[in-house]
């Protein structure tokens, strides 16, 4: 309800205050009495009631207006947010989580991620190698062709081997790293030949 309809509610709670209190005064006055004194009676009371009325009116006029400039007020220094700025502002990405690998054991590797750590046993982590190594072997970009400067590695002296022959004349060659476990790598046949000349020249 707004101030002008809230003004016309008070005006119509004055004329039914005034006729509420008006009406009964006038049939309470004796008959005995002169007309005169009792008109002057109720017009008295009905210029009471009014006065009464009036600044009960202009009391709520003032106390709405005052809301009114309250709420202008706090609309021009805190200017409503716009939906639709709202929807388009860009949200930052959360923070990425790290990864971290230690070693508190000879046989025992710890991976922290975001916080949450897992300790690894050989088992686990040959198996954590293996999955790896088969997912690595089919995403790009694919590891550098030649050696990188600054490699580490370990390497394994006189592996176990295994050999098998294919269908198609290729030769499976599986080598056990210490490491990275049992590695499988396929040669066809003019490979073999180039990696026993290479093996075999001094």
């Amino acid at each position: 309800m707004n101030l002008h309809e809230q003004l016309g509610a008070l005006e119509v709670g004055v004329d039914q205050l005034i006729q509420a209190v008006v009406a009964p005064q006038a049939q309470n006055i004796p008959e005995t009495r002169n007309a005169n004194t009792a008109q002057e009676a109720s017009a008295e009371h009905a210029a009471s009631a009014e006065e009464k009325a009036q600044a009960t009116v202009g009391a709520a006029a003032e106390t709405e207006a005052a809301a009114v400039h309250a709420q202008a007020e706090t609309a021009r220094k805190e200017p409503a947010a716009n939906p639709d700025e709202a929807a388009t502002k860009p949200v930052e990405p959360a923070a990425r989580p790290t990864l971290e690998i230690n070693r508190p054991a000879q046989n025992e590797i710890t991976m922290t991620i975001g916080g949450q750590t897992v300790a690894l046993q050989p088992e686990q982590i040959g198996q954590l190698i293996e999955e790896l190594s088969n997912a690595r072997a089919s995403m790009t970009p694919e590891p550098p062709p030649g050696i990188p400067p600054g490699w580490r590695f370990v390497s394994t002296k006189n592996p176990v081997m295994a050999v098998q022959k294919q269908s198609n004349g290729d030769r499976l060659l599986v080598m056990r790293h210490t490491g990275h476990g049992w590695v499988p790598f396929t040669f066809s046949p003019d490979m073999v030949i180039q990696l026993y000349m290479m093996l075999t020249q001094r």
